[in-house]
């Protein structure tokens, strides 16, 4: 379906095509590091936004230490003991002052771990069945040193806390269990457990690295933070967060806020986006079921043909309001980057309530296995997208695959959509919720290059709007593809400019494949030299007057009324609350 252009956004877009291996560089980030991928049958390259060759130290890998010379803290409720000068104690807070390994045990009811070390120390916590809790602070604050390693020791489990309020204790804005001005490991092989009543759970204010252990983190706000970049080598994490459930952002330099995951298994549950970077982000592996707000089940879905052209509602529109509220803008989506994006691998299922996948810059996925449900887009992009390979299974969503352009070379496409299953838009586009919601419309590179590109690939596209819409040309060289189109005014094949099938195995339900989107010129309720309900001659893809849901065969809408693959209706919300408690659950027994 076609969307309303306005307040075009001008920009420089420089097409990303990586067919057969060639690649082509973005004018923001470099995605000249490339590493062919091959199978029995497909061939992909990884692509890399970011340069990840220095990323993870040899230490920061290891997680070991030598017990036998670190230096010992015990715990004692109240109070705490060593015998190192290097450590001093104040009732129950404690300041380490020197670079070393210290061990620590033990149960501290309320107080707290400093580091105040020299800029170019080393600090090395490991954590040995310790359990800290801070009524009014963070249970591990790193003020001063060069690096700080929190290692989980092998077999033990530990946890930190807060008691619901962050005190001043200096000029630093600490607002999480684990607060760190320096830059940040974790790593080793043991459990973490962190309660967060209040803010974060863990933050650092430089760089923050996790290469091993399991973490189940339940935070009133983000979960993991990182202000220059979060790299994540592998680990188990259990998350539950009142924003974000991993959140890297730099305010004041865009060239950071850096995300970076090559492997790891996830588990997310977020009011906020599940996971956010607002600089660069690339994924080369892990496994992510990710969850945030109350779903895609809490988004009603109003299709083109019933409000204009505008996306989802809420469940409760007459909550809404002429003001935008806080609560209204908060973002909600699977995975999001505003810069560059690449996934080259992994298996994700996402339930989000906004956009599963979200690209501010241009994006690339290479591989990968995705089950997405989402109450807007499915993947969305405000520049180029390109897909080399992969698996999406998309039952539930507004537009299935949206962008400025769309580049697909191979990949097994199962999507039912409310709108649109492809769709190649330019200008302002009613993504986010915009138009009715109160959401932010979504705003793309230029209005003049939107183009969708398939060189192959299966799809087998259930929609309500087109099936696959281009507002600039439709090319298809390759690939299978089985377009059902249920929507009225709708076809399977659109595009606002030039078609050419050069190759591709297509079949419609509507014949769009000759003639897509052109839509008949007899007075309303006929069709182009036809009685209403027919087909004008000679004319495949052009669309008649008849009564609603009827295709230009004058059948029923196909499967336009049939429950979608995931159990929802086309129309959803009355069951989100029940969704969300089911979902709830079982993540709860997994924590």
């Amino acid at each position: 379906m076609k969307k309303t252009k306005r307040g075009l956004t001008a920009g420089l877009l420089c097409a990303l095509l990586l067919l057969s291996g060639c690649t082509a560089q973005s004018a923001e980030e470099d995605f000249s590091n490339t590493e062919t991928v091959s199978s029995e049958n497909i061939i992909t390259t990884a692509v890399s936004t970011l340069d990840t060759s220095g990323v993870f130290s040899d230490r920061d890998l290891a997680g070991t230490y030598d017990e036998s010379e670190a230096i010992s803290i015990a715990l004692n409720g109240d109070s705490a003991s060593c015998d190192s000068n290097s450590v001093v104690i104040d009732g129950s807070t404690i300041t380490i002052a020197d670079e070393g390994v210290y061990l620590i045990s033990g149960t501290l009811t309320d107080g707290q771990i400093i580091i105040n070390a020299g800029d170019t120390d080393k600090v090395q916590l490991v954590l040995k069945d310790a359990e800290i809790t801070s009524a009014t602070s963070a249970a591990i604050y790193a003020l001063e040193a060069d690096k700080v390693f929190l290692t989980l020791a092998e077999g033990t489990e530990n946890t930190l806390a807060n008691g619901g309020e962050y005190i001043p204790i200096d000029d630093n804005n600490i607002d999480a269990v684990i607060f760190a001005k320096t830059d940040l490991t974790l790593n080793g092989s043991g459990s973490l457990t962190i309660n967060a009543q209040a803010g974060h759970g863990v933050v650092s204010k430089d760089d923050l690295v996790v290469t091993g252990g399991s973490y189940t983190i339940t935070a009133a706000s983000h979960g993991l933070s990182g202000k220059d970049s979060i790299a994540i080598a592998d680990g188990t994490f259990a998350i539950t967060s009142g924003k974000d459930g991993i959140h890297a952002e730099n305010s004041d330099d865009s060239s950071l806020g850096q995300l970076y995951i090559k492997d790891g298994s996830f588990s997310i549950i977020s009011q906020g986006d599940a996971i956010s970077a607002m600089g660069a982000l690339q994924i080369d592996g892990g496994t992510f079921d990710l969850y945030t707000g109350e779903g895609s089940a809490s988004v009603e879905m109003i299709s083109g043909d019933q409000f204009g052209g505008q996306r989802g509602s809420w469940t409760d529109p007459a909550a809404a309001t002429d003001t935008q509220t806080e609560e209204d803008s908060v973002s909600q989506k699977g995975i999001k980057g505003e810069s560059s994006y690449a996934i080259n691998g992994g298996t994700f299922h996402i339930d989000s309530a906004d956009d599963c996948l979200h690209a501010g810059g241009e994006m690339v996925i290479a591989a990968g296995t995705l089950i997405l449900n989402s109450g807007d887009d499915a993947a969305h992009c405000d520049d180029a997208l390109t897909i080399q390979s992969g698996t999406f299974t998309i039952p539930y969503c507004y537009e299935g695959i949206e962008g400025l352009s769309i580049t697909i070379d191979d990949g097994v496409f199962d999507i039912t959509s409310n709108d649109d299953g492809l769709n190649a838009a330019g200008g302002t586009d009613s993504s986010g919720f915009g138009g009715f919601g109160s959401r932010q419309q979504d705003h793309f590179a230029s209005s003049s290059d939107s183009f969708i590109l398939i060189n192959g690939g299966t799809f087998t596209i259930v929609s309500n709007g087109d099936c696959v819409d281009s507002n600039g040309s439709l090319t298809i060289n390759g690939g299978t593809l089985h377009l059902t189109c249920n929507g009225s005014g709708n076809t399977a094949l659109d595009c606002d400019g030039t078609y050419a099938n050069n190759g591709g195995d297509i079949t419609t339900n509507d014949g769009s494949e000759n003639n897509p989107g052109q839509m008949g010129g007899g007075s309303p309720g006929q069709r182009s030299g036809g009685s209403p309900g027919q087909r004008s001659e000679g004319s495949p893809g052009q669309m008649g007057g008849g009564s609603p849901d009827q295709m230009g065969d004058g059948g029923p809408g196909g499967r336009g009324d049939q429950t979608n693959t995931n159990g929802h209706s086309s129309v959803r919300g009355q069951d989100g609350t029940a969704a969300l408690e089911e979902r709830g659950q079982t993540l709860e027994t997994e924590f």
